[in-house]
């Protein structure tokens, strides 16, 4: 049958839709010759018949794989017009290439049968109502498929060999190039170059990724374009996770790694499936070679900045030092539950108190579950460091990191014999196996056993004598110590000392903190050190011991200045109340009532004075009525202690006074019926 005749006036009175698709963007742009080709379709439709209005080209899925329809838009809108019955033809290059997956294409298939589509490429017509070419297009398609998987075997395979040897050209970050000759090197671009630098050197000092992005508000940074811009080189704004990628890419410490993702694939609920890609953990990765080019750091660094990565992740349980001034924060715990404590802060004055977090996590606490002040903990746990860090005690460790070298040593010592005897006894099997003739097969399968089982021991005897090997610590240079534990101290206390560097300091000697409370007073706090050595110290949960140097201040003031005179006083010699606070008009009450310095309510007059209330009393006028006479300096008076006033009252003063209410009928008086008083 003539393949022009399948084409019925039915078909033509629908439209033609010209289906143009590739692969990817880089074979939109090289290979031209298949996009014109497919584009050229439209005059093949023209042949057959379609008018011009009626031929519709969907080309939205150039660039996109055909592996999964539900990432090709285009294909989409093919299938939902054949199933409206829209579309006479469908044209494609190879129509069996519409969908790489059999389940896609042979749904495609069966629209077209019920709604008498055609399909049509350069092959031909096929009339899905045709069982002939039914059958032939589901070949064609299973062929095709299968194509698909032999040719992505062998390129994979390829890819996979070249890259055991180091040899497949990656898509290298920015900040590294291939030479002439394939090499990797670093950019010769200087700015790039320094930039890189920058960001390991930042991460050295500051210890985040978040760090390094601060630190580069002001600077650009560059970036290496990839896919159909490939090697254009740009600039902009570093972000964080530029930052993280630079940080964690191996090709940044001279290493070839390849194979450090892997992709799945899952299935939404709507039926389209989505491409995942996922990072793997380093001894999954498929190929690594360490040493393979140049680099920005070693690869011990690079294994370094690994570590300091994933001890920043607080998803991962991890705790990192942060700003805050509590030294404690983040390796603290809570003895009664033993969940952690988190930091809380007062606003008004800056203190910080470590709390139990049970109570913010399930709303459970134990009787033990307290908070404590961190002006409390903190001392106790720095004076045991710089304790720890003395020169004598320095030397003590080395010492003992001394002996601990030599028997690693004497240990390596054994190992290396044991490594020489079993390469002797492997040696010894193999001369003994090569010694039989190969017809012999009862005796050559005997000694192909022995050797076998000689070079299994060789090789765990090797692995031994490595793992000791790696093992065995690196003794630190005497001197060094010794100095820094003498500047210790000083270096402590140095105004350029933040308070992340000294958490720092502390989490490389102590592991954790343990606080449990014996009683309201006193708190149990338990020191783990990285040594495995225990310490446990009594100590008042809360400051609450007014410094001396304070309550002689306040004694001393007391005749002469306000409590908010004093408080201010205190507060300018940098002096904290015992719960390392500020100090108030209320803490200065609070210090007076507990030392029994004076009293709030005590009399302020000398002799020959009286007060407001004992003058109103006298004169049997409200209080109100006195306080106008003392400001304007009719009624003659001294203000003491606390703004209090102090009346000279003798027989002439009193006299006066009671002629002067007795004159007045304004004056306000003292109601029984009313304690605020009123005119009467």
């Amino acid at each position: 049958m003539n393949a022009n005749a399948k084409v019925t006036a039915s078909h033509r009175s629908r439209q033609a839709i010209v289906y143009v698709r590739q692969s990817t963007l880089l074979q939109v742009r090289e290979n031209t010759e298949s996009t014109a080709r497919q584009y050229a379709l439209a005059d093949r439709a023209r042949e057959l018949g379609w008018a011009d209005q009626d031929i519709v080209v969907i080309d939205a899925d150039l660039g996109l794989s055909g592996r999964f329809s539900g990432l090709r838009p285009g294909f989409g809108q093919v299938v939902t017009r054949v199933c409206l019955g829209e579309v006479g033809a469908v044209f494609g290059l190879e129509v069996s290439r519409l969908a790489r997956s059999s389940a896609e294409f042979g749904r495609l298939l069966e629209f077209a049968r019920l709604t008498d589509t055609l399909l049509i490429d350069a092959d031909g017509v096929y009339d899905l109502g045709d069982f002939n070419d039914r059958l032939i297009l589901g070949l064609k398609s299973t062929m095709s498929e299968a194509e698909l998987h032999v040719l992505a075997g062998r390129l994979h395979g390829a890819r996979r060999a070249a890259a055991e040897r180091g040899d497949l050209r990656l898509t290298l970050p920015v900040g590294l190039l291939h030479d002439a000759d394939g090499q990797t090197i670093l950019d010769p671009d200087e700015e790039v170059r320094e930039a890189i630098a920058d960001v390991f050197r930042l991460f050295e000092q500051h210890g985040s990724a978040l760090g390094v992005v601060r630190a580069f508000a002001d600077r650009r940074f560059p970036r290496r374009d990839t896919g159909v811009w490939a090697g254009r080189l740009g600039w902009g704004r570093l972000t964080h996770g530029r930052a993280a990628d630079v940080l964690r890419n191996p090709a940044y410490a001279g290493a070839y790694a390849f194979g450090r993702t892997a992709t799945s694939r899952k299935v939404r609920p709507d039926g389209t499936v989505v491409t995942c890609v996922n990072r793997l953990p380093r001894d999954q990765w498929k190929v690594l070679i360490p040493d393979h080019h140049e680099g920005y750091v070693s690869w011990q660094q690079h294994l370094d900045i690994q570590a300091k990565l994933a001890g920043n992740r607080t998803q991962a349980g991890a705790r990192p030092p942060r700003e805050g001034v509590p030294i404690c924060q983040g390796i603290i715990f809570c003895g009664s539950c033993g969940f952690p404590m988190g930091t809380r802060y007062r606003r008004a004055d800056n203190t910080a108190d470590y709390v139990c977090m049970r109570a913010r996590s399930d709303a459970v606490t134990t009787p033990g579950c307290h908070s404590v002040a961190a002006a409390a903990i903190d001392p106790v746990v720095e004076r045991l460091l710089l304790d720890a860090l003395t020169p004598d005690q320095v030397h003590l460790a080395l010492a003992a990191a001394r002996d601990v070298h030599q028997r690693h040593h004497r240990s390596h010592r054994a190992a290396e014999l044991a490594v020489e005897r079993a390469r002797y006894e492997a040696d010894r099997a193999e001369r003994s196996l090569s010694q039989v003739e190969p017809e012999n097969r009862l005796v050559a399968r005997s000694l192909e056993a022995r050797w076998e089982t000689k070079l299994a021991a060789l090789a765990q005897a090797e692995q031994h004598l490595a793992d000791l090997q790696a093992a065995q610590p690196a003794l630190p240079e005497p001197d060094r110590l010794k100095a820094l534990a003498e500047d210790l101290p000083r270096l402590w206390q140095a105004p350029t000392t933040t308070s992340r560097d000294r958490k720092r300091l502390i989490r490389t000697l102590i592991a954790d903190v343990t606080v449990r409370h014996v009683d309201f007073a006193d708190a149990h706090v338990g020191i783990r050190w990285h040594t495995g050595a225990v310490d446990e110290i009594v100590c008042a949960r809360r400051t609450n011991r007014t410094p001396s140097q304070a309550v002689e201040i306040i004694r001393d003031l007391l005749d002469t200045s306000t409590d908010a005179e004093i408080a201010d006083h205190l507060n300018q010699l940098g002096l904290k109340t015992g719960n390392a606070r500020p100090f108030s008009v209320a803490s200065i009450r609070f210090v007076r009532a507990k030392y029994v310095i004076g009293s709030v309510r005590s009399d302020p007059t000398g002799p020959g004075e009286i007060t407001v209330p004992e003058a109103a009393r006298i004169l049997g006028v409200h209080e109100a009525t006195v306080y106008p006479w003392l400001r304007s300096g009719e009624l003659p008076a001294r203000q003491g202690r606390h703004h209090r006033w102090c009346i000279p009252w003798n027989d002439a003063i009193e006299q006066h006074w009671q002629q002067r209410v007795a004159a007045e009928p304004r004056i306000r008086r003292p109601n029984p019926n009313n304690e605020k008083g009123q005119a009467v």
